[in-house]
Parts: C-alpha cells; sequence; structure tokens
C-alpha cells in the first residue's frame, strides 16, 4: 500500500506540474482544478484493484496533458490581463 501511495502522490505532482505548462489560463487552472477534484475525490478508495485502475486511468491522463501542453505552446496566445505581473502598484 505504501508503494502505491508513493506513487500516487508522484503521478499527482506530474500531473500538475505538466499543467502547469499550459500556455492559456483559463486551460491550466481548469487542468490543475480538475486534478485537484479527481484525486480529492478519490483518495478514500482502498480497494487494491480500484486503485490500480485509476492510477493507470491517471497515467494516460497524464500522456494527453503532456501532448497538449506541447500543442498550446506552439499556438500561444498573448497573456492575459489577469496574468501580467507588470502592474503590481496601483497609482492613486
Amino acid at each position: 500500500m505504501a508503494a502505491s501511495r508513493r506513487q500516487v502522490l508522484a503521478l499527482y505532482k506530474q500531473m500538475l506540474r505538466e499543467s502547469s505548462k499550459f500556455t492559456g489560463y483559463n486551460f491550466r487552472n481548469y487542468a490543475i482544478r480538475r486534478i485537484r477534484d479527481s484525486f480529492k475525490e478519490n483518495k478514500s478508495i482502498t480497494n487494491p484493484e480500484q486503485i490500480s485502475g485509476l492510477i493507470n486511468k491517471a497515467e494516460e491522463n497524464l500522456a494527453v496533458i503532456r501532448r497538449q501542453t506541447v500543442i498550446s505552446q506552439l499556438y500561444a496566445e498573448p497573456k492575459l490581463i489577469i496574468e501580467s505581473r507588470s502592474d503590481a502598484k496601483i497609482k492613486s
């Protein structure tokens, strides 16, 4: 069980790390939110067969995320105003 817990945590971190590479603000935030929600929903599962199935599904989704982040980097959109860091100060 400890090995699968370690595996699940590593997979979770990989998915979050890859999702943070999306160039689009909305895609990035949506992917991160969905990953967090999905892992929270399934954290109480103890059946090894179900855990194995969910790990396989997550690994497939990680592959999809990796492909999609490459595509999003090829067709990058301009940053949104909400992403701008240069306007940190508000002038009075």
